[in-house]
């Protein structure tokens, strides 16, 4: 590791209080964006979305389970793929282990992946996640939310990913929709964020960069390249 300044205790107090100055006003400016956030204008959807659930056919109107606001976890799951994607998988797990404090506050958490219901239901208990995950194989969920893209789309280059056309190479790529619905049963698309706009809900990541090593990514291929599935860890001795 390199080697860090040492100070005093005092000379210590006087840096840290600098930079609670920057810190309280990164706050502020938070709390500024996330206003904004919430001021977007809304969407009314036009398609019923059905999706296959482990107990049959599900609505998108049913994941909001009585609640009025619904957060999707555009999960990475391919049809073909044998397991879902090891960086989403580190999303989920970021998730309350709990989802009741969500719940309180009218909020229910769902996750959608491509791939067929019966991976889907594999890989859920293999990870022993128990927020709702459902199956848009055969219908346009994904597509239509800017996840998932056809074969074509990633030869041509024309990927439209985080509102900007570029030269993805997977039919996959995460994302997190929002959604509210109205007493009437309207439903309204509010929100959309991908790429690095995942990053402030992932709790580990935000940890580690508290720690004097941070995320410790500089050196490798790729910034999660040190992610895996959680049961794929190497084990410690002892």
């Amino acid at each position: 590791m390199t080697a860090h300044t040492v100070v005093s205790r005092e000379e210590w107090l006087t840096v840290r209080k600098a930079l609670l100055a920057k810190e309280k006003e990164f706050n502020r400016l938070r709390d500024q964006l996330s206003a904004e956030r919430r001021a977007l204008p809304w969407v009314k959807l036009d398609k019923d979305y059905v999706f296959e659930g482990a107990t049959g056919p599900v609505t998108l109107a049913d994941l909001f389970d009585g609640r009025s606001q619904l957060v999707i976890y555009h999960l990475m799951f391919h049809p073909d793929w044998q397991a879902a994607c090891k960086s989403c998988s580190y999303w989920v797990d970021s998730l309350p282990a709990e989802l009741e404090h969500l719940h309180q506050r009218d909020v229910t958490v769902a996750a959608i992946s491509r791939a067929p219901l019966g991976k889907i239901e594999a890989y859920k208990k293999r990870q022993g996640w128990t927020l709702p995950w459902v199956s848009s194989y055969g219908n346009s969920f994904n597509h239509d939310f800017g996840v998932s893209f056809t074969k074509a789309e990633v030869a041509a280059g024309t990927v439209e990913y985080n509102y900007a056309t570029g030269g993805y190479k997977n039919e996959e790529l995460p994302g997190i929709s929002v959604f509210f619905k109205d007493s009437d049963g309207a439903i309204y698309h509010t929100y959309s964020t991908y790429a690095r706009g995942l990053d402030m809900l992932n709790a580990t990541y935000h940890y580690l960069d508290i720690t004097p090593k941070g995320r410790d990514e500089d050196a490798l291929k790729f910034s999660m390249e040190w992610v895996r599935i959680r049961d794929e860890y190497p084990k410690r001795a002892g």
